[in-house]
Parts: C-alpha cells; sequence; structure tokens
C-alpha cells in the first residue's frame, strides 16, 4: 500500500514558479515511477511529467516541455514537480501517482494504481 500526498500549490501570477511535491508513505516506495497529472475545470485529467523509480528516465507532456522538471528523492519518499514560467492555462488541480511498472511516464491513468488528493494551482494573468 503507498499513500500519496501532495503539497505546494497556490496562487502565483503569469511567469512565476511553483514547486510540487508528492510525499509517499510505504517502504516499497522506490519500486513505482511516478507520474504527475492535472485536471482542469471542465476538462478531461492529462499527464503532466513522470518519473521512473529509479529517477533517470523522465517524460513529459509537450506543454510542460522546457518549463517544468520532474526529479524524485528515494531517501525521502518525495517526488517533485518544478514549474517555471507559468502560464494561465497550467491553472488546475495537480495529482501524483505511483505506477507499479516503475515507469511513470505513461500518459494512462489507468495504469498507475495510487493516487493523492491533489493540489490546487492558479495562475493569474
Amino acid at each position: 500500500q503507498v499513500q500519496l500526498v501532495e503539497s505546494g500549490g497556490g496562487l502565483v501570477q503569469a511567469g512565476g514558479s511553483l514547486r510540487l511535491s508528492c510525499a509517499a508513505s510505504g517502504r516499497t516506495f522506490s519500486s513505482y515511477g511516478v507520474g504527475w497529472f492535472r485536471q482542469a475545470p471542465g476538462k478531461e485529467r492529462e499527464f503532466v511529467a513522470g518519473i521512473s523509480r529509479s529517477g533517470i528516465s523522465t517524460s513529459y507532456a509537450d506543454s510542460a516541455k522546457g518549463r517544468f522538471t520532474i526529479s524524485r528523492d528515494n531517501a525521502k519518499n518525495t517526488v517533485y514537480l518544478q514549474m517555471n514560467n507559468l502560464k494561465p492555462e497550467d491553472t488546475a488541480v495537480y495529482y501524483c501517482a505511483a505506477d507499479p511498472t516503475g515507469w511513470g511516464g505513461s500518459r494512462q491513468g489507468g495504469r498507475y494504481d495510487y493516487w493523492g488528493q491533489g493540489t490546487q494551482v492558479t495562475v493569474s494573468s
């Protein structure tokens, strides 16, 4: 069993930065890949970024490339999403999810076994 808790969301002006954290409980967290997803009001959930269990492999949605960076610290059971140059269209609830295959780059939410409850990110223009 893995429990995930996101934090770090908030209100920021366009062009600003936020760092989201996904803290996990469970000794096997380092065996899971982790993906970040987001869902804006009235829109479908979409993949943002993912990282493999080792942290060596990462994957980004086109909308995140060059602006967002995913990383992990397995000693702290935490995955981070550094978001720079934020835009109003980045406004959404951000979720982290654990992928038992260890990849974390799947765009399909069904591949993930565990989800956090989300953290709100609001970017004002």
